[in-house]
């Protein structure tokens, strides 16, 4: 039975290709509870990003303190320099592919992520995945949003003589002025939530050039002040015969590989979030191949040389940026501080808070807005204590990435299965905004996909247990699918979805054959 329709009288044109066009005024035929402004697909006048935006999007994201860090966590698992920088090649090459072909169902139909699930989850069930994403990406937002402040925090310790600090607040943990500054940053994301996606994109376009100038900067200024790069590039493996960790490299390469496809296992389901503004399928393929795998590995390599020359530099190896660049001295701290709250502030927005304002709104689109999305997702974010999750990088890379890469990776199987080998990237689209049609069957639940869904994730939860240290022993399988917790993942959930459909189809078929037959009998 129909709900009530949307009334707007708006009208609007779209594409499933970007030569024919939908009727206009739409909206009056969907469901409340399916259809807002900010979900609906997007008209020709709303697809101006080319190339370059897709390209300035993922430098944007790329250049911000956990990437610079990222190696650090690998180094420090004893990885050599060049084999940390292989990894997080490796690894973004590999999360390119379903990036790409993700992002082509937004490029062809203009859907945003939970319209998408729509299809392979049903017109409710797709809640579920909707919500899973978008609660990753408030944890995600409240760390890249501590460190933003904490950057803050130094900056205006460097200009007051280090004063600036206050008691450590009990339960926190972290001091008044940590906290003022942290909200602080907390507030500037929030004008752009306001001003919405296509803010965003002006910011990431302006911000890429400048933020990829002043990465080079920095390995300059360290390369002089060093004299080289120092002990680190030359540190041999600790993997090698006779080292600490001899025999060790696969175990520890392998999740590690899988941590650096979890980085970006966020962004690689909700790519059409931002790939529905595409002016061809060319610019959204050409724009991330570019702007994603090289940069991300050129940035991890500047963490990489920057920290081995502030051994030579301080007599220590300083991971952490903010800390390092409190170290600088003179005007060069309060510029080297402003890139890197800049860099946190772009990656931020476009990684962390358009998927779950989104997703949020999805949940109830007559009332939650994309901007009221976001605004959630900010609140929760706030309230998440993300210096928690940075105590340590082990912490960092085997339970935050890879434990939430373990919850994703079944769904970019499902989707990626679904849409391509299934609905061979054919979607009805008014079928997607209406619980009567071919989407809402099963009172809205395509029970294939959730039961696959949960599926892929079960075999990886003893593994994240063990490792998170809630319990103290599993057998040595489940360590080893943790370790490849996000392609576990995506082959189990992927798999069995197709062998459901299937089965699913062939039933249809039978009986439908059954009932023709008696009827002509």
């Amino acid at each position: 039975m129909h709900q009530n329709r949307n009334p707007s009288s708006g009208s609007h044109s779209d594409s499933s290709n970007h030569n024919s066009n939908y009727s206009s005024n739409y909206s009056s035929n969907y469901d409340t509870d399916l259809w807002n402004e900010d979900l609906a697909p997007t008209t020709l006048e709303q697809r101006n990003w080319n190339w370059f935006h897709y390209a300035s999007l993922w430098v944007a994201m790329v250049v911000c303190v956990p990437t610079y860090m990222i190696a650090a966590g690998l180094v420090s698992e004893g990885m050599n320099w060049w084999q940390a920088i292989a990894t997080v090649l490796l690894g973004n090459m590999i999360v390119l592919v379903p990036m790409v072909m993700i992002g082509h169902a937004g490029a062809k139909h203009g859907l945003p992520f939970p319209v998408l699930l729509r299809s392979a989850f049903g017109t409710k069930g797709a809640r579920i995945p909707a919500v899973a994403r978008g609660l990753v990406a408030c944890g995600w937002f409240g760390i890249q949003t501590w460190v933003g402040g904490s950057a803050i925090y130094v900056i205006l310790n460097a200009l007051t003589g280090n004063t600036f600090h206050g008691t450590t607040l009990p339960f926190l943990g972290i001091d008044i002025a940590q906290t003022l500054c942290f909200f602080a940053f907390w507030l500037i994301h929030i004008f752009f939530i306001r001003s919405g996606t296509q803010s965003i994109r002006w910011l990431e376009s302006y911000c890429a050039p400048f933020l990829i100038l002043m990465g080079l900067a920095l390995l300059f200024w360290a390369y002089q002040k060093a004299g080289g790069f120092g002990e680190m590039l030359s540190a041999p493996s600790q993997f090698g015969e006779g080292a600490p960790k001899e025999g060790k490299f696969l175990s520890v390469f392998f999740s590690s590989l899988t941590a650096m496809v979890g980085f970006w296992a966020t962004v690689a389901l909700n790519i059409p979030d931002f790939t529905r503004f595409a002016k061809s399928q060319k610019d959204q393929i050409l724009g991330q191949a570019v702007g994603l795998p090289l940069p991300m590995a050129l940035f991890a390599f500047i963490g990489v040389a920057v920290t081995s020359a502030t051994v030579t530099i301080y007599g220590e190896a300083i991971w952490d940026p903010v800390v390092l660049t409190s170290k600088m001295g003179g005007i060069s701290v309060v510029i080297a501080l402003f890139a890197l709250a800049l860099s946190t502030l772009t990656t931020n927005l476009a990684a962390n808070v358009v998927a779950p304002a989104y997703g949020f709104s999805n949940l109830n689109p007559s009332k939650i807005s994309f901007k009221m999305g976001g605004y959630i997702t900010a609140g929760i974010g706030l309230a998440m204590f993300p210096w928690k999750l940075l105590e340590s990088s082990g912490g960092f890379i085997f339970t935050w990435l890879i434990g939430y890469s373990a919850l994703l990776g079944p769904i970019a199987g499902i989707l990626m299965a679904d849409y391509f080998i299934v609905k061979k990237c054919d979607l009805e689209i008014d079928a997607l905004f209406r619980h009567d049609g071919q989407y809402g069957a099963n009172n809205g639940w395509n029970w294939n996909g959730i039961i696959a869904f949960i599926a892929g994730v079960l075999p990886n939860l003893p593994g994240f247990f063990h490792t998170a240290g809630f319990i103290k022993n599993v057998p040595i399988i489940f360590d080893i699918l943790y370790q490849y917790a996000w392609f576990t993942g995506l082959f189990i959930a992927g798999a069995l979805y197709l062998l459901m459909t299937k089965f699913s189809q062939n039933t249809s078929m039978a009986s439908n054959q059954h009932l023709f037959e008696a009827e002509k009998g």
